[in-house]
C-alpha cells in the first residue's frame, strides 16, 4: 500500500497542507501516524479530497459532504456508483440553490446601491417591507 506524506497529498490534490489538516479535523479524511507521529495518508485519500473539493465548488457545506462520506464503509474513497447515488441525493438541494440564484439574478437590479437590506423598496431581501412590519432595523435579512 502506498502511503503519502501530508505534503505529497496536498501537492497532488492541489490544496494547502492546512486544508488537509482541516479536512482531517472534520473527519473527511484520515491518516495513520508513524512512530515519529507524522501523518501518512493512503493514496485513495486523493479521491476523498477531490470529492470534497467538487462538492464545495457546487456550494455544498462541509457538513453535507461529511454526511455523504459517512455513508461509505470503512472510510473508503467514493466509487463511481457512490458518486452517482450521492449526486442523486444532492440534486434537490442543488436545484433549490439554482432557483435561489435565478431569483437573485432577477431581482438584483432593484437592489444595487441601496445599502440597506430592509428598505421598503428592496424587492430582493425585503419584499413588501416584511421586516418593517416585524420591527426589523438595518441589514437584518440575509436570505431571500
Amino acid at each position: 500500500m502506498t502511503l503519502l506524506t501530508i505534503g505529497q497529498l496536498a501537492e497532488r490534490a492541489g490544496v494547502a497542507t492546512s486544508a488537509i489538516r482541516f479536512y482531517e479535523d472534520k473527519g473527511l479524511v484520515r491518516s495513520t501516524r508513524t512512530t515519529g507521529n507524522q501523518r501518512r495518508y493512503e493514496q485513495s485519500t486523493l479521491r476523498r479530497v477531490a470529492f470534497v473539493r467538487a462538492a464545495q465548488r457546487v456550494g455544498l457545506s462541509l457538513e453535507e459532504v461529511a454526511e455523504a462520506l459517512g455513508t461509505l464503509p470503512d472510510h473508503r474513497a467514493p466509487t463511481k456508483s457512490d458518486w452517482h447515488r450521492i449526486s442523486r441525493e444532492w440534486k434537490p438541494r442543488l436545484e433549490e440553490q439554482i432557483r435561489r440564484i435565478r431569483l437573485l439574478e432577477q431581482r438584483l437590479d432593484s437592489c444595487i446601491g441601496c445599502g440597506c437590506l430592509s428598505l421598503k423598496s428592496c424587492s430582493l431581501m425585503n419584499p413588501g417591507d416584511v421586516a418593517g412590519e416585524q420591527g426589523g432595523k438595518g441589514a437584518v435579512l440575509l436570505e431571500p
